[in-house]
């Protein structure tokens, strides 16, 4: 009998970020997690923040628990993603960004350049994204402080929820 998959990660690109994501999808799969393809599917220009927020919202719904967008340096990416109710994307360039994010912030959305980094970088960025898991003793607090400026839509005084 075959390994068991560990979970789906939900991938999304633009052209820039293309030829990146179809390696990155082979690796992922190469680590034990299944992958599901939200675009795009090809180097012809896309606006990317309708792949984004697809991912996003498949992350958001728990449609899929982590999710990796590539772009030209991730900044979009990560902006687009975050407009999503619920959901807190990070751009990393580095594995202890890729961690931190993951750890203290309980990110669920990789954000990446294909300009900035190379594949064996994002290899590795992604990797450590990916078995990283949130340290909700130490960082629970900061995590809910941040969904509930999301839920106010506006600056909270401190200690205000």
């Amino acid at each position: 009998m075959g390994a068991q998959t560990r979970f789906s990660v939900a991938v999304g690109c633009d052209e820039a970020g293309f030829e990146l994501k179809a390696l990155l999808k082979h690796y992922i799969e190469s680590l034990g997690y299944g992958v599901e393809d939200f675009g795009c599917y090809s180097s012809s220009p896309v606006l990317y923040p309708d792949i984004a927020a697809a991912v996003a919202m498949a992350v958001g719904a728990g449609e899929q628990r982590l999710g990796v967008l590539i772009c030209g340096t991730g900044i979009g990416m990560a902006i687009s993603a975050n407009k999503i109710k619920g959901v807190r994307a990070a751009q990393a360039h580095d594995t202890y960004s890729a961690e931190r994010a993951r750890k203290s912030n309980d990110a669920q959305i990789l954000s990446i350049g294909a300009r900035v980094i190379g594949p064996e970088l994002a290899k590795s960025i992604v990797k450590v994204f990916l078995e990283s898991e949130f340290e909700a003793e130490r960082s629970g607090a900061k995590v809910e402080r941040i969904t509930a400026l999301e839920q106010a839509n506006r600056a909270l005084p401190p200690g205000d929820k």
